[in-house]
């Protein structure tokens, strides 16, 4: 597929997806949705892409979420048409188990918020601010903004920041947990691809079983989420990854995954 609003690549087992629209601050419009969806498609499908990378174009923003221009131009309905995986083709794909991360280069507004949300590891340049202003031009973060940051960090500090629109700075969401590490936006690049090849060095089918289980555990009491079935932990205990890793470990070497 050719992509205009977006670029996305895959180097060995890294998949890089780049919001491309730095001219409106890499906010996204209905076509732009449906390429991140379309590449979501194929990293989910793709069995030799085992972590994504996230970012966006140029130093000032990841994303600053709807482009708003687009809607009152087109109207909102026309500008709600987000598709398969929901926003950024990413906040409601539920039965994504590989990982994801997010490089967050600038600001993170609104709906680029909910991407970084959605993402499983953020990295963030040290100039990046995050926050849901939504309220503020008469809307809402109904890409799961509301529903994740209530889970991300305490219930008051979410209320403060969803009822209020403010941003708050990468440290101070480093600070609140939303954040894995902070980093200058030379070494960001860097960054990301430190935790991606750390993940890598990590059995795929172990990490997949990972995410899985600590995502559709959530809000079980212990021991409903303990006696749960999870599909992927079915398929690592059969899997060949698994008895590779301690064979690798019994002849003290670094074990070869296959992600099978």
């Amino acid at each position: 597929m050719a992509y205009e609003f977006i670029k996305y690549e895959r180097q060995g087992r890294i998949a890089r997806i780049t919001i491309n629209r730095p001219e409106v601050m890499n906010a996204l419009h209905p076509p732009a949705n449906a390429e991140l969806s379309a590449a979501f498609d194929d990293f989910a499908e793709d069995a030799d892409s085992w972590v994504a990378v996230i970012t966006g174009a140029g130093e000032k923003a990841f994303s600053a979420g709807n482009d708003l221009k687009y809607s009152a131009q087109h109207g909102v309905a026309a500008s709600a048409a987000i598709g398969k995986g929901g926003f950024a083709g990413i906040t409601l794909r539920f039965d994504l188990f590989k990982p994801v991360i997010a490089a967050v280069n600038g600001l993170a507004l609104g709906g680029g918020f909910e991407i970084a949300l959605a993402c499983d590891i953020v990295v963030a340049a040290d100039s990046a601010r995050f926050g849901l202003p939504e309220p503020r031009v008469g809307w809402a973060a109904l890409a799961g903004g509301i529903q994740r940051l209530a889970r991300h960090i305490p219930p008051k500090m979410a209320m403060g920041l969803m009822l209020t629109g403010k941003h708050v700075t990468a440290d101070e969401a480093y600070r609140l947990g939303l954040v894995n590490e902070v980093v200058p936006l030379k070494g960001l690049p860097a960054a990301a691809d430190r935790w991606a090849n750390d993940i890598l060095a990590c059995s795929p089918s172990s990490v997949r079983a990972t995410k899985q289980v600590a995502l559709l555990s959530q809000g079980m009491p212990l021991e409903e989420a303990m006696g749960k079935s999870y599909p992927l932990v079915s398929a690592l205990l059969s899997s060949e990854d698994m008895m590779e890793g301690a064979v690798a470990f019994a002849q003290k070497r670094k074990p070869e995954w296959k992600g099978k």
